[in-house]
């Protein structure tokens, strides 16, 4: 008789296999698990970026938002950008820049409304650990010293020297005569008081061409409107205006065609938004002044990405500005 054992049926040997992949499968599923978690970790760790911007209702906001969307996603950032309904509305930025440092941000980006009004919110963010870059319009560099904080970068535009451009080209426009209308922004913030400080500047060599009514309308259309007629009233020979944001001066423009002056009156705003362009195509506008938003979005998203990785950034970062007529 033979002494070796019979061989498996077929059934037999599919079964073994079966427990042979069940036994490899069960010592295999921690590391299994364990992956996925740590899959789940890295994305729970993406980096989070605030971009508080003054308005969503502003064009050049929104180009601002556009590029600096674009290098986030680029980065692989978690990009969370709000804004309050009204660029003047600098209470609701603030209660803003609380909720986001609550939801630990890992670095602010900020558009003040007020230069002077939002430096408790950068001393919340410096006590939080969370850099703050500004982008656009400066914070007051007294204000932010006497309360002891501190900014990792300003990003933007040399308002003056765009002010110093519009106030040129008007007394080239004007041949240095006549009687000229500013409608400013909001009294106290840096940019408006900067574009305004520059193009003064400008005039101040042209006694030919005198300022008549210099007038807030906090950044709005609608009350640039109504304050341009108001003038427009008081003051019916006037041969130019300068606004000191696009905005402005669109509703300017709204005023001048109501009073059946389209043309006679040069009109120059600030920020060459797209609308702004159009206006100057029909010689309705005479001209603005061109910042570059998208740039400055973009440089805020860069500046984040160094920030993160524990480097040091320029003080300043100057986004050029152009005359556009």
């Amino acid at each position: 008789m033979s002494s070796s054992r019979p061989l498996p049926s077929r059934a037999a040997a599919v079964r073994c296999l079966r427990q042979f992949t069940l036994r490899i499968a069960l010592l295999l599923s921690p590391l299994a698990v364990g992956s996925a978690c740590n899959r789940g970790a890295d994305a729970a760790a993406k980096p989070t970026v605030a971009l508080v911007l003054k308005t969503l209702n502003n064009q050049f906001f929104i180009d601002m938002e556009a590029g600096a969307r674009a290098v986030a996603d680029s980065l692989g950032f978690e990009l969370i950008v709000q804004a309050p309904e009204r660029e003047i509305d600098v209470e609701r930025q603030m209660q803003l820049v609380e909720t986001l440092l609550q939801r630990k941000v890992q670095v602010l980006a900020l558009v003040p409304s007020g230069s002077k009004e939002i430096v408790p919110a950068v001393v919340k963010a410096n006590g939080a650990k969370v850099p703050v870059v500004i982008v656009d319009t400066r914070v007051d560099s007294a204000a932010l010293a006497a309360a002891g904080g501190t900014i990792a970068t300003f990003i933007g535009s040399d308002n003056i020297d765009g002010g110093r451009m519009a106030g040129r080209f008007l007394v080239e426009q004007t041949r240095g005569t006549g009687k000229v209308v500013v409608l400013e922004g909001i009294p106290g913030h840096e940019t408006g008081d900067a574009r305004l400080a520059g193009f003064r500047e400008a005039l101040a060599g042209t006694p030919g061409l005198s300022i008549v009514a210099s007038q807030t309308a906090n950044w709005e259309r609608d009350q640039a409107f109504t304050v341009m007629q108001n003038i427009l009233q008081a003051h019916p020979d006037i041969t130019a205006v300068f606004a000191c944001n696009d905005v402005m001066a669109l509703g300017a423009v709204e005023a001048i065609a109501a009073a059946r002056k389209t043309g006679a009156i040069a009109v120059v705003g600030f920020d060459a938004q797209d609308e702004a362009r159009k206006a100057i195509a029909a010689h309705t506008m005479a001209a603005t002044i061109a910042q570059n938003p998208r740039e400055m979005g973009r440089l805020a998203m860069l500046t984040a990405a160094r920030l993160l990785k524990g480097e040091s950034v320029p003080a300043q970062q100057p986004v050029p500005i152009a005359l556009v007529k």
